[in-house]
């Protein structure tokens, strides 16, 4: 069977193309989905937009994130399909640090890039044009990752393996495809992968020595082992993003860096609008609302990077006044 062209939606105008009258009918309820689970945290969304799933066929949307982006995924896929929501704004805390640095000669190392949402932003123009290097640990998942930079001119290198503390192997498992882990992983149901780390990326050339990165580490358990992994890139002008799992009330990855690194550690507070530094764990009580969300933290030992998130502060101080 000969696979049918993506559906096309466009988040600045919000047109809808190549959709059936059904297909039309999913996206009011995908969109309606969203609007009403925001009110919760998304919580029972993913569930319900895979059940809407079923009754699709298998087909593709690609959406246009901005003039020089576009972003395919399943249609109907309960993780991404909040994007048809234009007023959605995918961890937005993040978008906000790449919009304010889009002028900074950086390269971005997207670890767990998933399907490349993150790197079809930074790659794009509005985001500044950035180096990219895609890393995907999931064969199902690097094959949409692959398709992604396809489609935006293969703008970004793609790497099919995972990070973590040494180069090697290890059993990728799970269900979701957000979710996919090498943490406990069985070889009797799992998926073997290559290992890196990022310390090896510098050794093999694929991160310039002495450039400035953003490390973005979304790898579902293995944030600690990566940052192991990273000792020698994160001495210089480097920043690594990390996941805090909103069920975490002990913020292990945040312990992790205040207490075993040199990293100054900074969370964006919604109700400043700031990047704050975490100087003990009650910001995180605080701010870490929804235990099915996961929340950001920005760590660096750079003083380059430190006076980037100071300037972006300065930034929204004017906005509020």
């Amino acid at each position: 069977m000969i696979a049918q062209p993506p559906i096309q939606f466009d988040r600045a105008t919000g047109v809808l193309e190549g959709a059936n009258a059904w297909e039309r009918l999913a996206a009011g309820a995908l969109w309606a989905g969203t609007r009403v689970s925001s009110t919760f945290s998304y919580r029972g969304y993913n569930r319900c937009a895979n059940l809407l799933r079923k009754a699709l066929p298998e087909r593709d949307i690609a959406v246009r994130l901005n003039p020089d982006a576009m972003f395919a995924f399943p249609y109907g896929d309960g993780y991404w399909s909040k994007l048809l929501d234009r007023s959605f704004h995918y961890e937005n805390e993040i978008e906000l640090l790449f919009r304010g640095c889009a002028d900074v000669d950086y390269v971005m190392v997207d670890c767990g890039a998933n399907y490349g949402y993150w790197s079809v932003l930074a790659s794009s123009a509005p985001f500044g044009a950035h180096p990219v290097i895609a890393i995907e640990p999931s064969s199902v998942n690097f094959a949409k990752l692959a398709e992604n930079a396809r489609i935006n001119n293969d703008r970004f290198t793609i790497l099919n393996c995972a990070i973590g503390a040494a180069p090697g192997t290890a059993v990728l498992s799970g269900t979701k495809h957000e979710a996919f882990s090498i943490v406990g992983g069985s070889a009797a149901g799992g998926e073997q992968v290559q290992v890196v780390s990022l310390d090896s990326l510098l050794e093999q050339g694929k991160l310039p020595a002495g450039g400035k990165s953003i490390v973005k580490l979304d790898v579902e358990g293995v944030e600690i082992e990566a940052i192991r992994g990273g000792q020698h890139l994160l001495q210089g002008d480097a920043m690594i993003l990390c996941e805090e799992h909103g069920s975490d009330a002990n913020h292990t990855v945040s312990r992790f860096i205040l207490t075993q690194t040199a990293l100054k550690l900074y969370v964006y507070d919604p109700s400043s609008g700031r990047f704050e530094a975490i100087d003990n764990f009650a910001i995180l009580d605080r701010i870490k609302v929804a235990s099915n969300v996961g929340y950001n933290v920005f760590g660096t030992a750079s003083r380059f990077w430190d006076e980037r998130i100071n300037r972006l502060n300065a930034d929204a101080s004017r906005r509020v006044q």
